[in-house]
């Protein structure tokens, strides 16, 4: 699968087939490739060349296509998207009714059940500039989870975050793994990476250098790239 933008090669002749997986996380330099890989899985990206296939069914490109499967798909960038003039409430419930076709009444029951769930209910009310990052990422995370998704894609979803909130939204995404959803990650943060994911791929210069289990891939990297790359990350 190839993808490019101008004269760049965001992604070269990529070839990858990832066994099952509940948690997979996309690492690597920044620049190397995995923002455009995980938008092309979330439909939001048509590749060049090449396929994709997701649960042994060859994705459509087809615009008509692409739309039923964005919406089958809980993504969560790491900007948080929510609308400024609506509340926390009303950001999640739109898609819902908009989107899904769903009554208002229907997705007003899914969002206070989340909200509770997700001990946003006091922040219902509150438009997003009253919101610290981490509360607005909790309730964009929220918005993905109420769709049902068949699985989630996350894109650096803590790097415009302080530590403390960092913390708040990468517990928050771990709790959604021990729940059993299925989640892609693409991150920078690679101790959450380890931790919270069983397999990983890394991408370097739009190519996937090596994939495995996590744990494989950090203790034991086959390839001198991935260890160049883990011993500079890790140092401190």
């Amino acid at each position: 699968m190839g993808k490019r933008y101008g004269d760049h090669h965001a992604l070269r002749d990529v070839t990858l087939s990832i066994p099952e997986f509940q948690s997979l996380a996309v690492i690597g330099p920044s620049g190397g490739g995995k923002t455009t890989l995980l938008r092309i899985v979330a439909g939001l990206a048509v590749p060049d060349s090449g396929e994709l296939s997701i649960d042994g069914q060859r994705v459509d490109f087809s615009e008509r296509a692409l739309l039923a499967h964005r919406r089958s798909i809980g993504t969560v960038f790491q900007a948080y998207n929510l609308f400024p003039h609506l509340t926390a409430r009303q950001n999640v419930e739109l898609p819902l009714v908009k989107v899904h076709g769903l009554s208002t009444a229907e997705a007003h029951d899914i969002v206070a059940t989340l909200f509770e769930r997700f001990q946003l209910s006091p922040h219902a009310d509150r438009r997003p500039a009253e919101l610290s990052g981490g509360q607005q990422q909790r309730v964009a995370i929220v918005r993905a989870i109420a769709i049902k998704p068949r699985f989630f894609v996350f894109d650096e979803p803590t790097s415009a975050l302080d530590p403390e909130m960092t913390a708040e939204v990468l517990d928050f995404i771990a709790e959604l793994r021990h729940e059993g959803r299925d989640l892609i990650i693409v991150t920078h943060n690679m101790v959450f990476a380890r931790e919270v994911s069983d397999r990983c791929v890394f991408i370097a210069e739009g190519r996937v250098v090596e994939e495995g289990p996590t744990a494989d891939l950090f203790s034991s990297p086959r390839d001198p790239v991935l260890a160049g790359f883990l011993a500079k990350v890790l140092r401190y």
